[in-house]
């Protein structure tokens, strides 16, 4: 029971619980993705006044914004409460390519401070790949009609092929941002 509490939960319990997620709101016609929450987010502050696109009933996608606060919340109770390490189980191949690229901590945090240190983000460079980076998963995002998040879960259980080219796509960019990308960042 305590590594089922303190642990990744095994696919077993979390694909089960993300099914019936979704069961439910098939159920009362209603479409899970993040990056709509930005739309909506949008929206209540008026942006619609500046473009057509944010000229939706934001009160509609209240359950939307509720259910990201729960998301937030969700993972702050489980990084400061749930987890036991920061420790993550890498292959020893990785362990070492990461290191010889310059994460000497690799394997031992889940948000390395090469990428993700305060002085790191407060450099240029940082800042210039924080926007950049934001830019294009906006632009992706917007571009594909959606967020991983709602086209893996939400789109692909609605078997709409859209959303299985957007998660193909999505696959194919990663692995190409990390092996291609990432080594000339670092």
């Amino acid at each position: 029971m305590k590594d089922l509490l303190f642990g990744p939960w095994p696919w077993y319990v979390a694909g089960p619980l993300i099914a019936l997620t979704m069961f439910f709101l098939i159920f009362f016609g209603k479409e899970f993705g993040v990056s709509g929450n930005l739309r909506t987010i949008c929206s209540m502050s008026g942006a619609g006044k500046a473009a057509d696109f944010f000229k939706i009933n934001w009160k509609d996608q209240t359950w939307n914004l509720v259910f990201l606060l729960g998301t937030v919340i969700g993972g702050f109770i489980a990084a400061r409460f749930l987890t036991a390490s920061e420790e993550i189980a890498l292959n020893p191949e990785t362990v070492s390519h990461l290191q010889s690229m310059g994460f000497a901590e690799a394997g031992k945090q889940f948000l390395p401070y090469q990428i993700f240190g305060l002085e790191r983000l407060c450099s240029l460079r940082g800042f210039l790949i924080l926007v950049i980076g934001g830019f294009m998963v906006g632009f992706g995002a917007r571009y594909a009609g959606g967020c991983t998040s709602g086209h893996a879960i939400s789109g692909l259980s609605n078997l709409q092929l859209p959303s299985l080219i957007s998660v193909v796509g999505f696959f194919i960019g990663g692995l190409l941002t990390v092996h291609l990308i990432l080594p000339f960042l670092f």
